[in-house]
């Protein structure tokens, strides 16, 4: 399947700065299992990369994250930077660097907390969800800035109904804990059962300030950063923080969705200052598109939020490219985000791959194998670390 060109509306967009937070697994490197050395690996890394690299939910995870920048280039640039430092960090303690939005392979339960003092509380306050199999989960965040409190919740607002085509796109976590869960993004599933996380809904500032006190009166939320919509005012930045994706491995798959989600988000503010009106979608009916597009991937057609019909995947995106082609083009995007985007289409997903990756070798050991050499093709160099040997 070819994404087709189509002529954009004549229209142009802001330039924003954007910036990624990639969460990843650490996992053994003579087993594949995940083990719980993120403060070894956090130790060393943060020599090079300070703050940018931090500590996840549990031990077994890492976080990088890239400086805000205004280019896709200089954008893959700072994300090989950080998965080479994390990697390289990775291998001195025994360990490599997965990305994949659940772990593959059985974990050791309970799950290994991290030392933070707030993560223990979270723990207890959600209860068994925390400890689940597929605790682990491994997300993609991307933020889009600089935005008044105003103008992301505005533009959130609108880049709802987009955001069940870019869930489909990044689905990568169809195995999870020595299981294929007969879905491309089980990370979706296991997220789902916390508290707040799902589409946002339509708020103003005096409506998000009202939810957010309703939320943290009535105990469902311990502090504001536990607020886990799909899309969301950053309490720390100026930026809207789109959290739908699942990490990925191929390191292009993170920019293809970036770029676009910078994009979309440049023409939607265009519509905000111009006082274009919002096309509403339905609540329920964009839950659906979430719940279908995590299911699928691209395997079959997804629904779409704003009619409830169901369209083929490839007609969905040539007209998510073609709204968000004047932003495109005016950030010089436009070429790459075609030509990934078609790459996506034709090739598959994380997801797909993955299973194909079973399929060829019959062992969700060389899906680690091959997730662990994916992770760090871009970013190896003369420190290139060790990777987990493929079963014979």
């Amino acid at each position: 399947m070819v994404i087709p060109r189509l002529s954009p509306p004549p229209t142009r967009a802001p330039a924003l700065r954007f910036g990624v937070e990639e969460e990843f697994l650490l996992v053994d490197a003579a087993t594949g299992a995940a083990v719980p050395r993120a403060e070894q690996v956090l130790t060393e890394a943060a020599r090079t990369l300070g703050g940018r690299a931090q500590g996840e939910f549990c031990a077994t995870q890492v976080e990088g994250c890239t400086r805000p920048v205004t280019s896709a280039a200089a954008l893959r640039e700072d994300l090989v930077g950080v998965r080479r430092v994390l990697g390289e960090a990775a291998a001195l303690a025994g360990c490599l660097l997965i990305a994949s939005g659940t772990p593959v392979l059985p974990s050791p339960h309970p799950l290994p907390l991290n030392g933070s003092g707030r993560y223990h509380r979270i723990f207890e306050h959600v209860g068994p969800v925390a400890d689940q199999a597929g605790g682990e989960m491994c997300g993609c965040h991307v933020h889009v800035g600089d935005l008044t409190r105003a103008e992301a919740l505005a533009v959130g607002n609108r880049l709802r109904r987009w955001l069940p085509a870019l869930h489909a796109l990044s689905a990568n976590s169809p195995y999870c804990e020595g299981l294929d869960r007969g879905v491309a993004s089980y990370r979706t599933v296991c997220f789902g059962r916390w508290p707040t996380v799902g589409p946002a809904p339509v708020l103003d500032e005096h409506g998000y300030e009202r939810t957010m006190e309703r939320l943290l009166g009535t105990g469902v939320l311990l502090d504001r950063r536990m607020v886990y919509w799909y899309c969301r005012p950053s309490e720390h930045l100026p930026t809207l923080e789109v959290r739908v994706a699942d990490v990925n491995a191929d390191l292009d798959t993170t920019v293809l969705i970036a770029v676009l989600v910078r994009a979309l988000v440049a023409v939607l503010l265009q519509e905000v200052r111009s006082g274009t009106p919002d096309r509403e979608v339905a609540p329920g009916l964009l839950r659906a598109a979430h719940r279908r597009a995590a299911r699928v991937g691209l395997g079959g057609a997804w629904l779409d939020p704003g009619t409830g019909r169901a369209r083929p995947a490839p007609v969905l995106l040539a007209e998510l490219l073609r709204f968000a082609e004047p932003a495109l083009d005016a950030h010089g995007d436009l070429p790459r985000a075609r030509r990934l985007l078609t790459r996506t289409v034709t090739c598959g997903t994380g997801a797909d791959r993955q299973r194909a990756s079973f399929a060829q070798r019959g062992s969700l050991r060389d899906v680690v194998a091959d997730l662990a050499d994916l992770t760090a093709r871009d970013a190896q160099g003369a420190g290139r670390p060790r990777t987990l040997t493929a079963s014979r």
